[in-house]
């Protein structure tokens, strides 16, 4: 499965936490999240990826 949260080093060496589906900084709420540590960043992608493949999984199931 294609994962559609990814971290992103920046040129100031943040990380921003990218969507794929729109190319540009994910948003959690009103915030993008943005200006991040590395290790952050990927914990946030990781759980981001974790609760979009159950939203995925549940849509399915009540589309049976």
């Amino acid at each position: 499965m294609t994962q559609r949260y990814r971290p992103k080093r920046e040129h100031n060496d943040t990380w921003t936490v990218i969507d794929a589906q729109t190319e540009r900084a994910a948003e959690m709420g009103s915030r993008t999240i943005v200006g991040m540590n590395q290790q952050d960043a990927n914990e946030l992608a990781e759980l981001l990826n974790k609760l979009e493949a159950q939203k995925q999984r549940t849509e399915s199931e009540v589309g049976r």
